[in-house]
């Protein structure tokens, strides 16, 4: 299946928990430090956020970074020192190259609903390129049971550019009992964001549980399998060269 598979269960995540913030985060991030868990592959930031209705990110800034957003529930609203103004809602790919310094906020809008997003930071392949900002509905092409992209640097199309050539964010929405195959990679990162999923090897010997907040990380990774619990599931999957 793997030459080295890791699974991380959602509850061992660090955990930032404040008034408007529920934010559990994969890696290293702010004032939780692990020198073993600074990230995977090319992939710096997986957090978890939950941002109660009326709040959200004062303006703040970022360099060198590809930062992905994938909302789960509600709607987010950016904006930017580019001068963007983006309201991003579920089935929408969003990405932001932090490049030479950008500033941004980021707010639940909503008066009365929470707002429950993904949001991943990825190497960029180059530093210091100029900031930039571009935003997708890629809804329509959300079709059960098939690895959509999100977030590319190998010009999918109907996903978002990323700046890194090595990495492609896939999304899966697996209706129940519905299975897709993981990409084969030097790196492959798993995060279940709903529902539940078995993880198996082609020849079923293998096979690995994961509930949401769950994640696998593949190392050199062969043919293996994702198929949902009768709840169904949707996974987020990073396909990821060498560093």
């Amino acid at each position: 299946m793997a030459d080295l598979i890791e699974i991380k269960r959602g509850e061992s995540r660090f955990h930032t928990k404040i008034d408007w913030l529920d934010s559990w985060h994969s890696f290293s991030f702010g004032p939780h430090y692990d020198p073993a868990n600074l990230g995977f592959g090319l992939l710096l930031v997986n957090n978890d956020d939950i941002i109660r209705a009326g709040s959200g990110f004062g303006t703040h800034a970022h360099s060198d970074m590809e930062i992905v957003t994938w909302v789960l529930d509600g709607e987010l609203e950016h904006r930017d020192s580019l001068g963007t103004i983006g309201i991003i809602k579920p089935g929408d790919a969003q990405r932001m190259s932090a490049g030479t310094g950008v500033q941004h906020s980021e707010i639940n809008p909503s008066s009365t609903t929470d707002l429950h997003l993904l949001q991943m930071w990825v190497l960029p392949d180059t530093k210091g390129i100029a900031p930039s900002y571009e935003q997708l509905s890629i809804s329509e092409s959300l079709a059960s049971n098939e690895l959509i992209p999100v977030a590319s640097g190998q010009g999918h199309l109907g996903a978002v550019a990323i700046h890194q050539r090595e990495a492609v964010l896939w999304v899966s929405q697996l209706s129940a009992h519905g299975s897709v195959t993981v990409p084969s990679a030097p790196f492959t990162h798993v995060f279940v964001a709903r529902g539940s999923v078995h993880l198996s090897s082609e020849d079923k010997k293998t096979d690995y549980v994961l509930a949401a907040g769950d994640a696998a990380q593949l190392t050199n990774s062969n043919t293996s399998r994702l198929t949902a619990s009768a709840e169904g599931a949707e996974v987020l999957v990073w396909e990821m060269g060498i560093k």
